[in-house]
């Protein structure tokens, strides 16, 4: 409604002005006439000001939502995918995809309707007008210029667009490589390859400088061809106009309208063919946007998916076979069964499919075949959120959040307490280090957890595993960063955590998993031995060679 009425009141404003006009030739004890017109000519400019405001008070918070809801639908969507996408993404290229997405669908939504409809409601009024006050060659004069300028408009954007498209994929490409450049900043430190780094950003960006000059060009033979065609129709019919006035069939009030009608539909027509080349490289933005949202989920819930029943959190693999490649299998018919309450560890070399085991169970990808249940429900047969709502996990390699230590922590369960967070950071043996920071739990970890040591990282992820508390618990080479005296105190702590819990512990260290009830030895995804500590020694087979080879490595001083 308030889109509609700026429009008329802009539109009334050129015959307002020729009734103005053709009013100044009255007797003079007739002026208050061509007053009153001057006044309602200020109120018809204020008002159409006034409702083109109003309709964008209106109309703000459907754009801004409708943004944001769109926006937060991909982040969504991406938390969902699988971690085989993620381990192939860029993360500043799909930042950059995201964050110009948002942008477009705020900007089409404004363009589309505020620009296009309103200025093809008004081309229709003006073309009316023109065509009862005046003869039939005003309109063909208007609709010749309309559609050559729309037909020009549409030919040169399309042909252009592939350069703005050149010139996104060249700005992604730079944004990802800067942004991983800079997640990987120890690394270039370490081998002094700053200047290489520094090449290699260049290449994107030169790449990105060659197509925003091409943009740009096209874009000046495009304004320059447009100018033209509204020029040449804006000419013939100021001279039509012209004709008429000289030959006495029209009034100086009918040539100040037409003029009036003309310069004022130049405006939205200049307008329009910038906006048909925005919305157009919206759109572009938008599909890069989609692509994100039509990235297909590798692992889904099942439509009769229901919540897991964890019970006491027992564990089974049956004869499972599963490949990250279809010509490189990982785990080749693994079966073996954690009861619940107990603690299973794993062992072998690098490479025989340990730690696949972690994110099968939390469902991170499908298996080929066989089956992995959790007190009897198989996986697939449940909700993803109510099975990693029942595992916790200690991660070998540890990322935090760049925020405090206490949202770290707390991040293991977000509605809790700051009381069980203290708890947890002592459990996780951490008191000393936040008595020692200034800021205590709210000191700032950095990037990653950059701030803090390898070992004070993996306490972070301890003491969050702590605070979920889950009824199942797995241990992917937890201690592996700390020195020989903190894993031993830690280790207890784990045992402690672990009790009355199902626990799967992987481990590089043996001398971690004595305790075990029992023992995997994985060797190219099988399981070639399987007993406790003792039982594997006496069988002296691959078992008992690791744990002798471990036993003449040279120890940790206990100082360290």
């Amino acid at each position: 409604m308030f889109l509609i009425t700026a429009k008329l009141s802009i539109i009334a404003v050129p015959v307002l002005l020729k009734w103005i006009v053709d009013g100044l030739d009255v007797a003079p004890d007739l002026r208050m006439v061509p007053l009153a017109l001057l006044v309602a000519y200020g109120a018809l400019r204020l008002s159409s000001t006034t409702f083109q405001e109003l309709r964008q008070i209106v109309f703000a918070r459907v754009m801004a939502r409708t943004a944001r809801l769109l926006t937060l639908q991909v982040f969504e969507h991406l938390h969902a995918l699988s971690l085989r996408f993620h381990l192939n993404r860029q993360t500043g290229a799909v930042s950059r995809d995201l964050e110009r997405g948002m942008e477009a669908v705020t900007d089409l939504l404004d363009w589309t309707v505020y620009t296009i409809l309103p200025t093809l409601f008004e081309i229709t009024v003006v073309c009316i007008i023109l065509i009862q006050a005046f003869d039939w060659t005003f309109a063909v004069i208007t609709l010749a210029t309309l559609a050559t300028y729309v037909a020009y408009t549409f030919v040169v954007t399309e042909w252009r667009i592939r350069f703005y498209r050149a010139k996104n994929e060249a700005n992604t490409q730079a944004a990802g490589r800067a942004v991983d450049s800079l997640l990987n900043y120890e690394t270039v430190k370490y081998f002094n390859n700053e200047s290489f780094e520094s090449r290699s950003y260049n290449l994107t960006l030169v790449a990105q400088e060659e197509a925003e000059v091409k943009a740009l060009k096209s874009l000046a033979v495009l304004n320059v061809g447009q100018s033209v065609i509204v020029a040449t129709g804006l000419t013939l019919l100021v001279w039509r106009a012209a004709e008429g006035v000289v030959a006495g069939a029209l009034s100086l009030g009918d040539l100040v309208m037409v003029n009036a009608f003309l310069i004022q539909l130049a405006m939205p027509l200049n307008y329009l063919g910038m906006v048909y080349r925005e919305v157009k490289q919206a759109l572009t933005n938008i599909e890069n946007m989609f692509a994100l949202l039509h990235q297909q989920r590798d692992v889904a819930d099942a439509p009769d998916a229901v919540p897991l029943q964890a019970g006491g959190g027992g564990i089974q693999f049956d004869n499972v076979f599963f490949s990250y490649e279809s010509d490189r299998p990982i785990l080749r018919g693994v079966s073996f069964e954690v009861p619940a309450g107990q603690s299973v560890a794993v062992v072998g070399t690098t490479g025989a499919g340990k730690s696949t085991l972690a994110r099968l169970l939390y469902r991170f990808y499908d298996i080929d075949s066989g089956s992995i249940r959790i007190n009897g429900q198989d996986i697939r047969s449940v909700t993803q959120t109510s099975l990693r709502h029942a595992i916790g996990i200690v991660p070998q390699d540890t990322v935090l959040f760049n925020d405090s230590i206490g949202f770290n922590i707390r991040y293991g369960r977000v509605d809790a307490e700051a009381e069980d967070i203290t708890e947890a950071a002592r459990a996780a043996q951490l008191a000393t280090l936040i008595t020692q920071m200034p800021k205590g739990l709210d000191t700032m970890v950095g990037e990653r957890g950059l701030k803090l040591s390898g070992g004070e990282k993996q306490r972070v992820a301890i003491a969050r595993t702590i605070l979920k508390n889950p009824p199942i618990l797995i241990l992917d080479e937890a201690t592996s960063a700390l020195d020989t005296r903190t894993e031993r105190r830690i280790q207890a702590e784990l045992e402690q955590l672990a009790k009355n819990r199902t626990s799967l512990i992987i481990a590089h260290r043996l001398s971690t998993i004595v305790g075990a009830d029992q023992i995997l030895v994985m060797d190219q995804g099988r399981i070639i031995e399987r007993g406790r500590h003792e039982d594997l020694l006496a069988q002296n087979g691959r078992y008992a060679q690791l744990w002798t080879m471990q036993q003449h490595e040279v120890p940790e001083p206990e100082s360290a």
